[in-house]
């Protein structure tokens, strides 16, 4: 899967990074390099399903996708 980030230049140096399709999935980094490499890292744990989010119906089935 690929989603775009804006890297901006940030005051004390370095960089911050977002996800526009991703709200609040924000890092940063001293590099372009490292900030991509920190979002991408936050981008895995916004997408990691936590099982307190949900509840399924007893009867649901639960199937994994890609995109």
């Amino acid at each position: 899967m690929k989603v775009k980030v804006v890297l901006e230049p940030s005051a004390e140096g370095g960089f911050t990074v977002y996800v526009p399709s991703l709200p609040g999935c924000i890092s940063e980094g001293q590099s372009v390099e490292n900030a991509l490499a920190n979002i991408q890292e936050a981008i895995a744990l916004y997408l990691e399903p936590v099982e307190d989010d949900w509840v399924a119906e007893e009867n649901a089935l639960i199937k994994e996708v890609e995109v």
